[in-house]
């Protein structure tokens, strides 16, 4: 049986993030790389709220995890939301599912979920490479 703690969350991740306000919340779509405790990888998100409504934009994270629980930094690298926000989560049961809360430090805060299909969660293995 793998559990959580077992599986790697590299892969393709789809989510939505909730404002604290009365706005719809958004959507995006992350890249995550896990190489032991690190988490690395980047996320893409097209505005479907406010001002910068229908622009896409770009931020790359970097963060740890220790069994369960993940907390990683999302850093904008498009200007004009070069801000970074704060991920504090938990993995569920059959590594399918992040849920969490996002922090931007001083100013506001709210929940958000990523998901990927049961399928692609693939075990942590160690490959070695054979010369030929």
């Amino acid at each position: 049986m793998t559990t959580a703690a077992q599986t790697s969350l590299t892969g393709l991740w789809h989510g939505q993030f909730s404002y604290p306000r009365a706005m719809a919340p958004e959507f995006f779509s992350a890249t995550l790389l896990e190489t032991s405790d690190l988490l690395g990888g980047s996320i893409q998100e097209t505005i479907q709220n406010g001002r910068h409504k229908g622009k896409t934009f770009y931020a790359s994270i970097s963060g740890q995890r220790s069994g369960n629980q993940i907390r990683f930094t999302k850093r904008y690298e498009t200007p004009p939301l070069a801000h970074s926000i704060l991920y504090e989560s938990t993995l569920n049961a059959d590594a399918t599912e992040i849920e969490g809360t996002w922090t931007v430090p001083n100013s506001w805060s709210g929940k958000f979920l990523m998901i990927r299909s049961s399928g692609v969660a693939a075990k942590s293995s160690k490959r070695v490479a054979e010369k030929i």
